[in-house]
């Protein structure tokens, strides 16, 4: 008799319909042919037939399977590109960014990043820290609130109005440092501005003595996947002559992950 298999806690959470469902999509997946036949994934995966069926049909309605016809059998559908398309341009942006990091690093001399959106988090995805010999030294993998300073500002000035205040309202706003100095009339001017200029800036704000200007990049739908960040800058008109350099950056990441963005 087999061992008893002991059950992680957290299984009691699974849905069972779901888990069968990924189970399915993951058999089709490793499959040597392009399609599979409901008795195979049945006899493969010890699920009942007409458990399976409907499994099947409910994916092949979203597009996520299809069927090559009657006894044909069944092959992943044209709807997972759709699913892998978020994630696949978080994994290009790095790539697509790294050039642009270097010249940022070289021009405005300081350290150049990209940060990505991480639910309310964002990590640092990517770093330049250029050729000096002192420098701002930032981790790849460092994570932030979404709200903080520049970058916060960048990231909400393109998001919807209600999410800007839900931003305000939920979360402890680091838009100016600590939260007990938030100005939500200064941020709403602050944000009409990046909207224009395509660029924040924090000014000592986060960090006594450290002023940085970050812009958005946005993904193909219009909405921000993360931002650019140029950080170390020697003082409040540097910050402002970089601005221009960030923006058009910002412009030209998004655009390369397939956003229409406008001069």
């Amino acid at each position: 008799m087999p061992a008893h298999k002991k059950t992680d806690k957290t299984d009691k959470y699974l849905v069972p319909a779901v888990e069968q469902a990924l189970r399915i999509l993951f058999h089709m997946a490793r499959a040597e042919s392009a399609h599979v036949t409901l008795t195979e994934i049945c006899t493969e995966l010890g699920i009942h037939k007409s458990t399976a069926f409907g499994i099947l049909r409910t994916l092949q309605k979203f597009g996520v399977v299809q069927t090559g016809g009657r006894g044909k059998g069944y092959s992943l559908g044209p709807g997972l590109i759709g699913l892998s398309r978020k994630f696949l341009d978080t994994l290009s942006a790095p790539k697509l960014a790294e050039p642009l990091l270097a010249e940022l690093a070289r021009k405005a001399e300081a350290t150049a990043a990209l940060g990505l959106i991480a639910d309310k988090n964002v990590f640092v995805a990517a770093k330049h820290e250029g050729d000096r010999a002192f420098g701002i030294t930032m981790r790849v993998g460092a994570r932030f609130p979404l709200t903080y300073g520049c970058h916060g500002k960048a990231i909400a000035a393109f998001l919807p109005e209600d999410e800007i205040q839900r931003l305000i309202e939920e979360e402890r706003p680091y838009f100016h440092g600590d939260p007990s100095k938030f100005d939500e009339e200064r941020l709403k001017e602050e944000i009409s501005r990046c909207r224009k200029v395509w660029f924040a800036e924090d000014l000592g704000e986060m960090v006594p003595g450290l002023n940085a200007v970050a812009a958005p990049v946005l993904g193909p739908n219009g909405r921000p996947m993360g931002y650019l960040a140029l950080i170390g800058l020697a003082s409040a008109d540097a910050a402002q002559e970089c601005g221009a350099l960030i923006a058009e950056a910002g412009r030209t990441l998004s655009r390369q992950l397939g956003a229409k963005v406008e001069d």
